[in-house]
């Protein structure tokens, strides 16, 4: 069991202009007394599609000691760097994603799909070669996460996951009623089984018509030979018990990187090494 789940992020300024800063209010359950780290919390935004080399680290944060119970915080992170990314990128959607790692191993990660578009019907309709930056609005897609966890050791070697996990082929089937984003999965199962329609019949040729074409075909058919083969926050007195957002993420092994930006999912596997738009969210 994972000494610390994620229970919901709430994104405040939402939402913004492209060089506003990010907000995101952050709530999560400690399990365990006296954990010996801190969390390291990162904020990362995909700066282009096609290659990992645009991703931007925006801001990241120390938060302990951490109490036992539920913890609440703000975690406020400076916009990504136009310079660094290519003018042809900027406009359009793209991805941000928010990790939280214990002694270096990271144990949750949330992906937000992020619109950036002009504020205005000209800009809109002629967009010049140089984008505008001030003229651009971002809007992240906070209703619907992407949740990927991982299991790792926390404090003692009882906690290491083992090295070969025996098989859980329902894992992802039935997902926990408390995890973190289940509701936004289960709605996209149910768009793309009603857009997808009932299966269409093959139709059975009858017995005769089968004989028939034998038939036809022996008669006619050549004889053929066969064929061979940072910053710090301190949480010790600010324990809340507001009502928390819905979900919780449990930690348990999830897949890799986020595998694509048109079909995300909630995996269990370890951390995939690349996150362009492409690829990070599934992680």
């Amino acid at each position: 069991m994972a000494a610390v789940a994620l229970m919901g992020v709430n994104v405040l300024n939402n939402p913004a202009k492209f060089g506003d800063k990010y907000e995101l209010e952050i709530t999560f359950e400690c399990y365990e007394d006296n954990l010996q780290k801190d969390l390291e919390w990162k904020l990362t935004y995909v700066g282009s599609a096609t290659s990992d080399q645009y991703d931007q680290e925006l801001d990241s944060l120390l938060v302990g000691p951490i109490p036992r119970g539920v913890n609440k915080f703000v975690f406020e992170a400076d916009p990504p760097d136009t310079k660094r990314i290519p003018d042809a990128e900027i406009l359009g959607v793209t991805v941000v994603l928010l990790t939280c790692a214990y002694d270096g191993r990271e144990f949750v990660r949330v992906g937000y799909y992020v619109n950036n578009e002009y504020d205005t019907e000209e800009l809109a309709q002629d967009p010049p070669a140089k984008p505008v930056i001030e003229h651009i609005r971002r809007n992240v897609l906070a209703e619907k996460p992407r949740v990927t966890r991982f299991a790792i050791k926390w404090d003692s070697e009882e906690t290491a996951p083992p090295e070969f996990p025996p098989e859980q082929p329902n894992v992802d089937a039935e997902p926990d009623e408390d995890e973190y984003g289940k509701e936004e999965r289960e709605l996209e199962e149910a768009e793309l089984a009603e857009e997808s329609g009932p299966a269409e019949a093959t139709p059975v040729p009858s017995e005769d018509a089968e004989m028939a074409g034998i038939d036809a075909e022996g008669a006619n058919a050549p004889q053929q030979e066969e064929s061979g083969d940072e910053g710090s926050v301190d949480l010790e007195n600010e324990t809340d018990d507001d009502e928390l957002l819905e979900g919780e993420v449990e930690g348990e092994e999830g897949d890799a990187d986020m595998a694509d930006a048109d079909a995300m999912e909630v995996d269990d596997g370890k951390p995939p090494a690349a996150k362009t738009a492409d690829t990070a969210m599934a992680t």
